[in-house]
């Protein structure tokens, strides 16, 4: 089996293996979830607001979002994660999620959470008080055009004055970073990783074997800058009003700062 970059859609096949989930296991989520609290609380939303997580994978954040006290309608492009979202919404609903809790936050809601199949490049037949495209979830479609017809999009499903915010790479210190080539080992698999920058996108190439079959899958992400999203923004016809540089919501700075979090409004 092998799918690389040349493919249509190279992202929407490989998100939905569960090789990709296997060998993100270990994300840092208490590092994320002191983030969107963090995020909610400097934009000062109700909590009655509206948010939609844009891009929100197998739904752990919509979660936690819902948990802080907002209604979330959490969109993918992937199938067989929106299905894993919404199984595992039944299973905290029901208390048996093998999940970590968070012990200090409220029951969810299942009143005011959903999961729905969406493509990104065009508007939700919605309105938000925000909408979050968190966690380097932008920059993999293989025109260009999509990333500014994203932006719209998110500027079509904000009801007037609401905050939309794309948390990023910062590329430049990630190319600066690169790390070559590393392997990693879960569930057994061993992932052999290799990384470059090429022609204005950073690749990671990702091998490993697994039942006696060989897989190659190439992940390709636009290394877009500050600058970048600028004229983004300028021609979707919203304006930046924030731009962050650490899940801190520290200042950004081009050349040391691990994100490039922006936020811009309708």
């Amino acid at each position: 089996m092998s799918n690389v970059n040349t493919s249509d859609q190279w992202y929407a096949s490989w998100f939905d293996t569960p090789y990709y989930h296997i060998l993100y296991r270990d994300r840092d989520y208490a590092e994320a979830g002191a983030f969107m609290k963090r995020l909610t609380q400097r934009l000062k939303l109700d909590k009655n607001a509206q948010i939609m997580d844009l891009a929100c994978g197998r739904g752990r954040h919509s979660m936690y979002l819902n948990q802080l006290g907002y209604r979330v309608t959490g969109v993918d492009l992937s199938d067989s994660s929106i299905a894993f979202a919404k199984a595992e919404l039944r299973k905290n609903i029901s208390g048996v999620s093998d999940k970590k809790a968070h012990n200090s936050l409220n029951p969810i809601d299942a009143s005011s959470i959903e999961f729905h199949v969406h493509n990104m490049t065009v508007a939700y037949d919605q309105s938000f008080d925000a909408v979050f495209n968190l966690f380097t979830s932008f920059g993999y479609f293989d025109d260009a055009a999509d990333n500014l017809k994203t932006i719209t999009a998110i500027k079509e499903n904000l009801k007037p004055g609401g905050y939309g915010v794309i948390d990023f790479m910062n590329v430049g210190h990630v190319i600066k970073n690169l790390v070559g080539q590393n392997s990693k080992t879960e569930e057994g698999i061993t992932f052999n990783n290799s990384r470059r920058f090429e022609n204005g996108f950073i690749y990671k190439d990702i091998r490993f074997r697994d039942n006696d079959h060989d897989y190659h899958f190439t992940e390709r992400v636009s290394a877009l800058t500050l600058e970048d999203f600028q004229g983004y923004f300028s021609a979707a016809g919203v304006d930046l009003i924030e731009v962050y540089g650490n899940y801190h919501l520290e200042d950004y700075d081009k050349e040391i700062s691990d994100r490039l979090i922006m936020i811009f409004r309708k």
